[in-house]
């Protein structure tokens, strides 16, 4: 694949990703449509095919932009915006490095692998974004990790579940999308 082609695909997965990011996080304010947030098995996605730092940065100031324009239009989406929301850098790359080892294995799309990295990131990125919350956010009082380490669970079944569920569609529209190719390639050319 010439360089060219190469530059163009990437133009093409950023621009599904950016897509899918504004139409799925702000909590909704542009959209009727209430979906939950994508953004994190997109990082991860990113890192899966895009791998370079420079697609990360662009996808990190897309979200704050998206956070901050959501808190604009409505202040009720403000209350995460604190001194913690540093935190979201570390649980964006947490994603997008698990892609990018991926992006290195033999089989990317190896279901074991696939879902290590999908449920250790997840996991990592969910303690890493409720801890710097709680910590620095300025909401809580000021007691130490290991008090801090005792809340924010009750969100865990709902952020791992829904990026769970956006991981295991892209992998099943991956591990799709060549056999569907293939047989099309197939049709085509036995009726020609």
């Amino acid at each position: 694949m010439n360089q060219s082609s190469l530059t163009y695909k990437n133009i093409i997965i950023a621009a599904l990703i950016a897509f899918l990011m504004l139409l799925t996080r702000g909590s909704h304010v542009l959209t009727s449509v209430s979906l939950p947030d994508a953004s994190l098995a997109l990082l991860l996605i990113g890192g899966l095919y895009l791998r370079k730092a420079a697609w990360f940065a662009l996808f990190v100031v897309l979200a704050t932009a998206i956070d901050f324009g959501a808190a604009a239009i409505d202040s009720l989406q403000a209350f995460c915006l604190t001194a913690g929301y540093w935190g979201m850098l570390p649980t964006y790359a947490a994603l997008w490095l698990a892609g990018l080892w991926l992006s290195q294995q033999t089989n990317s799309f190896d279901v074991f692998k696939y879902a290590f990295a999908s449920v250790l990131a997840t996991f990592l990125a969910f303690v890493i974004s409720t801890q710097t919350y709680y910590l620095f956010s300025g909401r809580f009082p000021a007691s130490g990790l290991i008090e801090s380490m005792r809340h924010g669970w009750e969100y865990l079944p709902s952020y791992m579940g829904f990026t769970a569920l956006y991981l295991v569609a892209f992998w099943v529209l991956a591990k799709a999308l060549p056999k569907l190719s293939h047989a099309v390639n197939n049709a085509s050319s036995t009726t020609a």
